[in-house]
């Protein structure tokens, strides 16, 4: 039986004092962590918060709705589950709480190459939509075998994560992180990894080494070749990139910067995300993650450009303070107030929501 939520939980953020004492200092270095000075990291809500709102009155509501189709899916709402690795880490029930919890809301969740659990054992108890993310894996057979089993298994689009080919987490490195036994990323299990290669002193041990089989343009032609299943790619932050995934053949992108874990010093996700758009230009879905904390940062999302958003820390604060109970709850939490600011802000579906929802200081003068 999973745990009554605490009775001061009343926001997302009041999970996360909860979930640190819970999961522990090794587990919370891993999942609170992001890249070298963590400046994105807190950008990505910081962002949201500079932004402010135009409320609404007296708008009609009548039949007031969050429904939205993505990829011939119906969806009850616009607010997915993002992929993440290891819940087993956070709650021993893993993946399989998460994908029950987020089932209660119909959220449709998309499931990590690197979960802890096979990934046909979550699709057996999944009740929405699940999409699986893929990491390029060096051996390319073994890539294309697990998008096999992914299919298989009825998951309903295939997430590329494209932009972290390597990265440096200080936190994890200072708090000497190591996953507990019976922790593993148990689908990527027997995938040939290549030769080591001896570097010399003199020699990068990036360039010369970990980057020795990092994925490129061709190997999405590869996977637009391979499979039917919608295409999207994770990790998209210029438009440059958003029309080169385009041109190779992606049904939807998502602005993304890791959640602040790839690479200090890049703007926030919702900072990006309305030059891209204008260089989209609708020609595909647009998806957000990063820094979704609150209703209002998902309303903020769609008024610049994102058809949907998905949230990922959160969840795991939720799942290792309540299973999935509290994946559910993080869940209802956003969708509730994404409800509450529609009606604050005078629109009654997601497609009325628009630019003018946000307020701009020239907009004061009238």
């Amino acid at each position: 039986m999973s745990p009554a939520i605490p009775p001061d939980i009343v926001s997302l953020a009041d999970y996360e004092p909860h979930a640190r004492r819970r999961m522990g200092e090794n587990a919370w270095s891993y999942i609170a962590g992001g890249a070298a000075d963590e400046r994105t990291l807190a950008e990505n809500q910081a962002a949201f918060a500079r932004l402010r709102l135009n409320g609404r009155v007296l708008a009609d509501l009548a039949g007031a709705h969050t429904r939205l189709e993505l990829f011939g899916q119906r969806l009850d709402h616009p607010i997915l589950v993002a992929p993440t690795a290891f819940h087993r880490l956070l709650h021993p029930d893993g993946e399989v709480a998460t994908v029950v919890g987020a089932g209660a809301l119909r959220a449709a969740m998309v499931v990590s190459a690197q979960a802890s659990l096979p990934l046909e054992a979550i699709a057996a108890r999944a009740a929405a939509p699940l999409w699986f993310q893929l990491y390029v894996q060096p051996d390319r057979n073994f890539t294309h075998a697990l998008v096999r089993r992914a299919e298989a298994a009825g998951y309903a689009a295939l997430v590329v994560t494209v932009d972290a080919p390597v990265s440096l987490r200080n936190r994890e490195q200072r708090s000497g992180f190591r996953l507990p036994p019976g922790v593993e990323a148990v689908n990527l299990r027997g995938a040939p990894q290549p030769a080591a290669q001896p570097v010399a002193q003199h020699e990068s041990e990036v360039f010369a080494g970990l980057l020795r089989a990092a994925a490129t343009w061709a190997d999405i032609d590869a996977l637009r070749r391979l499979t039917p299943l919608p295409l999207l790619l994770k990790g998209i932050m210029t438009p440059a990139d958003a029309l080169r995934g385009i041109e190779a053949g992606a049904d939807g992108l998502i602005v993304s910067n890791h959640g602040g874990r790839v690479l200090d010093g890049q703007p926030a996700t919702i900072e990006a995300l309305p030059a891209i758009a204008r260089a989209v230009g609708g020609r595909v879905p647009l998806l957000l993650d990063g820094g979704i904390r609150r209703g209002t940062d998902v309303l903020k999302a769609l008024a610049l450009g994102a058809r949907a958003v998905l949230a990922g820390r959160p969840v795991l604060h939720g799942l290792a303070v309540g299973g999935a109970t509290g994946v559910a709850h993080v869940l209802k939490l956003l969708r509730t107030e994404l409800e509450i600011a529609m009606a604050q802000t005078g629109c009654a579906t997601l497609g009325a929501i628009s630019p003018g929802v946000l307020w701009r200081p020239e907009a004061a003068a009238w």
